[in-house]
């Protein structure tokens, strides 16, 4: 990871043209040679990248006299070795990064050109002043691991199948249908099966998968008739009123009461 805090400006060419006039942003230049260019304020996002696979040019202007610049080092990050140009004649970039700066005094100190490999974009970063410029092995990183997904969801239902209703006995999760499982089967107290659908947040297209897995396994002699729940972290006033239009009851999942965190009793660990 090669992290760069530098004045710079910034145009990108290609499907769609934009630019960054000169201020000061990190810029973020990973293993896989994606590049991305951050400012101090706004969110998460960055103000412009190129995403891998792409290559990386660094091209560094050096003042040869009154008379204009010459190169003193060029290098492509990302390229195959018969890739890299010549230094030998002066580049035709560098002249027009000069021209286009020379209005503004601003020397550059380095230009940054990042190519798309399977397209024609290319984003140009003119570095003015460079503050820092370091790299770091960062290793192989494990993911993110997520909690209160569906699958956490669907498991501590399973495992709590009262919260349909009392006398309520587990079928089997992910119960296979032609067209996809059923994300539980249970047996209400009163012997009728449930198919329950389960979301982390409910909308409409939940109730019409729920609607299709009913619709199959109410064709079923052995399992009809077979009763819905759309069940939730929250369900949208939407789905709500379509769901109890076709006769599914509703169930609000609350995960951290389910994981047992409000839970009173006493545990060891």
């Amino acid at each position: 990871m090669r992290i760069i805090v530098a004045d710079c400006s910034a145009e990108y060419s290609g499907r769609l043209n934009a630019s960054l006039p000169p201020a000061r942003r990190v810029l973020l230049i990973k293993a896989d040679m994606s590049c991305l260019i951050f400012s101090e304020l706004g969110s998460y996002k960055p103000l412009n990248w190129m995403c891998a696979p792409c290559t990386i040019r660094e091209i560094e202007p050096e003042e040869t006299g009154k008379d204009g610049a010459g190169i003193k080092a060029d290098s492509v990050a990302g390229a195959e070795p018969d890739e890299v140009v010549e230094a030998a004649a002066p580049d035709a970039l560098i002249a027009q990064e000069q021209e286009q700066n020379q209005d503004q005094c601003r020397p550059v100190r380095k230009v940054l050109r990042v190519s798309a490999v399977k397209s024609s974009d290319v984003l140009t970063i003119r570095l003015y002043q460079i503050y820092a410029d370091d790299s770091y092995d960062l290793g192989t990183d494990p993911g993110l691991v997520k909690d209160g997904v569906e699958a956490h969801l669907q498991r501590y239902l399973a495992e709590q199948i009262d919260r349909i209703g009392p006398g309520a006995t587990l079928v089997r999760r992910e119960y296979p249908t032609p067209i996809g499982p059923v994300d539980i089967m249970a047996v209400d107290g009163q012997g009728q099966h449930v198919a329950i659908e389960i979301k982390r947040h409910g909308g409409i297209d939940g109730v019409e998968q729920l609607t299709r897995y009913c619709r199959l396994l109410n064709r079923d002699p052995l399992l009809a008739p077979v009763r819905g729940i759309f069940a939730a972290q929250t369900i949208t006033p939407q789905a709500r009123v379509l769901a109890e239009d076709r006769g599914f009851e509703c169930l609000i999942l609350d995960y951290e009461a389910m994981k047992g965190v409000d839970s009173n009793e006493l545990t060891l660990f």
